[in-house]
């Protein structure tokens, strides 16, 4: 695990964390942060697939329940579970724009 990457609590997931523009890394860093990152990505998927079982369970339960309040929280639960997902998308995607930096 290198410094160049800070784990993300809310993502579940370990996020660049670059101090110097990437222009200021030897390509030889630029490699060995690229590499690092494909790894943490291609995890990326997997974390989705167990916050989409998260969401599943509370649309079950959100069936199921009868309480306005815990319905509400479910839902709010619900979309906080979307949101994170989103986010991981976001991230999934990010690598094509850093490694076609890389490579100009």
């Amino acid at each position: 695990m290198s410094a160049h990457f800070v784990y993300d609590e809310r993502l579940g997931i370990r996020l660049p964390h670059l101090e110097k523009a990437w222009d200021m890394y030897t390509k030889e860093e630029q490699a060995e942060i690229l590499l690092e990152w494909e790894t943490i990505r291609g995890k990326i998927p997997d974390r989705i697939i167990e916050l989409e079982q998260q969401i599943n369970e509370k649309q079950r339960q959100l069936g199921e329940e009868n309480d306005f309040n815990r319905s509400c929280m479910l839902n709010f639960e619900i979309a906080a579970l979307a949101s994170i997902i989103n986010d991981l998308w976001i991230w999934y995607r990010m690598n094509q724009t850093v490694t076609n930096r890389i490579h100009q």
